[in-house]
């Protein structure tokens, strides 16, 4: 009855033995014991392995490091499985020669050769039943015979020579022999077979504990091959950077004879450009007034109550404007084209020294270094013209350029707007020496403020509301208008003709004409929207009115997955960031905005560089439906 009992329980735990199996010794588990990782070993394998280990404990079958060696308790429940196993498993070949005490239920009686036999005599050889196992048991003749459970390789224990018991143990012959061979091994090293076994099993987990650590030595190996092939990988960096501070001090030579050339036009170019001034001038301020009034009306259609809005409206008054009167001026095209000249023959010059074979550029290079002082005193001449940091010709350039397109009969290269660097980008160019920094002064003030702590740029921090006369009509906006979302019903809004009409967009009710500002938006599901700047001027209608589409606007954009920056209807697509909050700062006079990632650690997102010259609106882009764009209430 208790065989049939536990006969269902074979087949569901005939598929654990791989897991109850130690990585170790390849057995089942012996006082299993498991590690913080959650692998399980034996414990006396485990003891073996970090035996002799002063630190660097770690996992032998996924090589988690632990700082010390954890202590380690038996896991009970596993011991109980494994002896559950052993219950349930039936008996296997290997397991019938394993060891002097595999007992066998199926042992046929030498006597009688039909019942099974209950017992072995080791002094008779022979296993009986309990029938004839009873003069065993009641005669005292046999009371000095050897019993033990059943035994089914019997023969097989038996010397050949002898026919006697296979007791012991010969190291030097490495075979079992019984007790007459003991007297021809008398000079060998000899032991009982128990004790042979015990050895044999501590030899070999002492190779497998060496198996294990020349594995450690290997994986140290493979760690320190990869170390040094990053070394090799960043000494070559490091002459690469020697390399490119070689070139960028050969064309701070050429800028500074493109500087000094530059004078020579620059003064040409203030003749011409100071007629203008008056002209300038005027249009300023006239476009300054324009935009003055048309804050204070924009201002005055926020007002809810009647009385002060009528009162408002009393005092604005309406500007007339005037035509402007544009003189004939015009440069002096011979000094022009005589110094676009000097420009074109020296490089002239400098592609023959380029192109020249590489030989003559080795003998060349191993020739002795100039001094400093030969290199400030190198004189190309003619002088060449300078382009500015804005990437645009000046006026003299540009017509001394066409002159020369002209006679060539090639087009001037049309200069493209500027999209500043990434942090990447701008740390792989940035270089060891470089020439006098004559660009836009707020650079420096901008790398200054990429060093400085959230704390810090909170103290420009600004509070920014949301403009509901420009919301488009599927941007729902809550929370007092600090919130944004898309939503599926278009909203009643009234008609406004600071609406966007075309995208799902909104402005920030504040707008910034001079100083430093800052603030923080946080994204939802940011897989469509974007966060950036614009003029109150930028159009309200059409495909142009997309941030970033215009040169009145500058933003980030999430679309899906890609994350890129846009102005002027050019994108640069940007590494992915993890940040869920962004922080926006606006330097006017600075002439820059940066979009930072903030967390634990500001990580620069993107940095635009401009010369802005009308009032600058925080604006928003939502296009996915639930999407929402949070403004953060800064301190």
């Amino acid at each position: 009855m208790a065989e049939l009992l536990r006969a269902p329980s074979v087949p569901s735990l005939a598929g654990l033995e791989e897991e109850l199996t130690c990585s170790i010794c390849l057995c089942l588990f012996e006082s299993p014991v498991t590690t913080p990782c959650g692998h399980n070993f034996c414990g006396p394998c485990l003891d073996v392995t970090w035996s002799g280990l002063p630190a660097g404990f770690s996992c032998p079958q996924c090589r988690a490091s632990f700082q010390r060696r954890p202590e380690l308790q038996k896991n009970t429940v596993l011991c109980r499985v494994v002896e559950q196993f052993h219950g349930a498993q039936p008996a296997s070949p290997a397991e019938e020669k394993k060891g002097w005490d595999g007992s066998r239920s199926d042992v046929a009686c030498d006597s009688c050769l039909e019942a099974a036999a209950a017992q072995t005599c080791l002094t008779c050889m022979a296993s009986f039943c309990p029938e004839h196992l009873r003069p065993h048991q009641e005669s005292p003749a046999f009371r000095d015979h050897q019993l033990c459970a059943p035994l089914r390789d019997l023969q097989q224990r038996k010397c050949p020579d002898h026919n006697k018991l296979l007791e012991f143990y010969c190291r030097d012959h490495a075979r079992c022999i019984c007790c007459v061979c003991l007297v021809s091994h008398k000079t060998c090293a000899t032991g009982p077979v128990q004790d042979a076994k015990a050895e044999k099993e501590s030899q070999l987990k002492n190779r497998l504990t060496e198996l294990y650590n020349q594995s450690e030595k290997a994986s140290l190996a493979l760690d320190e091959v990869k170390v040094l092939q990053r070394q090799a990988s960043e000494t070559a960096a490091r002459k690469m950077d020697l390399l490119r501070s070689e070139f960028l001090e050969i064309k701070a030579l050429i800028e500074e004879e493109e500087n000094q050339a530059m004078k020579k036009v620059e003064e040409e170019e203030k003749r011409v450009c100071d007629k203008f001034d008056y002209v300038h001038k005027v249009l300023g301020k006239k476009k300054n007034e324009i935009q003055v009034i048309r804050d204070q009306i924009e201002m005055a259609l926020t007002e809810d109550d009647d009385i002060t809005f009528l009162k408002n409206a009393a005092k604005l008054r309406h500007t007339s404007t005037k035509d402007v009167f544009i003189p004939r001026i015009d440069l002096d095209q011979n000094l022009i084209h005589t110094i676009y000249q000097g420009a074109f023959s020296l490089k002239e010059i400098v592609k023959r020294t380029v192109n020249q074979p590489q030989e003559k550029k080795m003998e060349a290079g191993g020739q002795s270094r100039p001094s400093v002082e030969e290199k400030t005193n190198l004189q190309w001449k003619p002088k060449a013209f300078q382009i500015n940091p804005s990437n645009k010709l000046s006026a003299s350039g540009r017509k001394a350029a066409g002159s020369q397109a002209a006679k060539t009969g090639k087009a001037p290269q049309k200069p493209q707007p500027e999209l500043s660097e990434d942090a990447d980008t701008r740390d792989k160019r940035k270089p060891a020496k470089s020439a006098p920094n004559t660009a836009n002064p707020g650079a420096t003030s901008l790398e200054s403020f990429l060093t400085k702590s959230r704390e810090e740029l909170l103290e420009y921090a600004a509070k920014i509301t949301l403009d509901f006369n420009t919301a488009h009509n599927k941007v729902l906006l809550s929370d007092r208008n600090t919130k944004m979302s898309v939503s599926e019903i278009p909203q009643k809004y009234s008609p406004h003709p600071q609406r966007f009409t075309y995208c799902s967009q909104v402005l920030g009710f504040q707008c910034f004409k001079r100083g430093i500002h800052y603030w923080e938006v946080e994204l939802q599901r940011n897989n469509f929207c974007g966060i950036g700047i614009c003029y109150g001027s930028m159009d309200r209608q059409g495909a142009d009115s997309r941030l970033g589409r215009n040169s009145s606007s500058w933003c980030i954009e999430w679309f899906n997955s890609k994350i890129s920056a846009w102005h002027n209807d050019l994108e640069k697509c940007l590494p992915n960031t993890k940040a869920t909050k962004i922080g926006v700062l606006l330097n006017y006079e600075g002439g820059f905005v940066i979009f930072l990632g903030v967390g634990e650690k500001h990580n620069l997102i993107y940095k635009f560089k401009a010369q802005f010259t009308e009032a600058l609106y925080p604006a928003f882009w939502v296009f996915s439906s639930g999407t929402m764009l949070s403004l953060c209430q800064l301190k």
